[in-house]
């Protein structure tokens, strides 16, 4: 495959051109004809060069859409009405609002970053989202201090630890979920 200069050109698949008439070999693709419903440019045209150029030169792309068609795909806010997996009703229960109760994207966006925002401590120090989550698995209030935090961290130890409870080892997820919540919590800034 050779690369130069002409962005786009595809080299040495020995293609021949396809405009009729041409012996040029065919480096350049171009859309080729739309099918019954248009998704995507279907099948690819190969041309030379200049051909490339002449058909780009002409080249409409909303060619055989009806009128309202056109407009749908000019529209600033085409493809909004559709739900993909990350802006369904479901996307972001956890920590965000959701997508669907938004007609415009950016105030569902703005929203999302309010819901990250750090929350402040009766002291005034900044807790982020992740140590928020921490605290909930530790079953701590926002305005926990160390102490609390470290004998929080031991009890749940002990309940959880298969040492502790007979070799019950059901709670292991459960436990991998406290230690990782308090190695975070304990190098948090709020808890120095």
């Amino acid at each position: 495959m050779r690369h130069d200069r002409f962005h786009g050109r595809v080299g040495g698949a020995g293609r021949g051109c396809d405009r009729p008439g041409c012996r040029e070999a065919g480096e350049f693709r171009a859309p080729g004809p739309r099918g019954s419903s248009f998704d995507g440019p279907g099948d690819y045209r190969w041309f030379c060069l200049d051909h490339v150029r002449e058909f780009n030169a002409g080249y409409d792309w909303f060619e055989g859409m009806t009128p309202e068609e056109i407009l749908r795909a000019q529209s600033p806010v085409h493809g909004w009405e559709r739900e993909t997996r990350a802006f369904s009703p479901t996307a972001g229960i956890d920590s965000a609002p959701r997508w669907a109760d938004f007609a415009d994207p950016l105030e569902a966006i703005s929203a999302r970053a309010r819901a990250r925002r750090p929350a402040q401590r009766k002291d005034g120090r900044a807790v982020t989202p992740d140590e928020r989550k921490a605290l909930d698995v530790l079953g701590l209030p926002l305005d926990s201090d160390r102490s609390m935090l470290r004998s929080r961290y031991s009890a749940l130890v002990r309940e959880y630890h298969p040492d502790r409870n007979g070799g019950d080892r059901s709670f292991e997820k459960q436990l991998q979920k406290v230690v990782e919540a308090y190695q975070l919590l304990r190098k948090a800034a709020a808890f120095a």
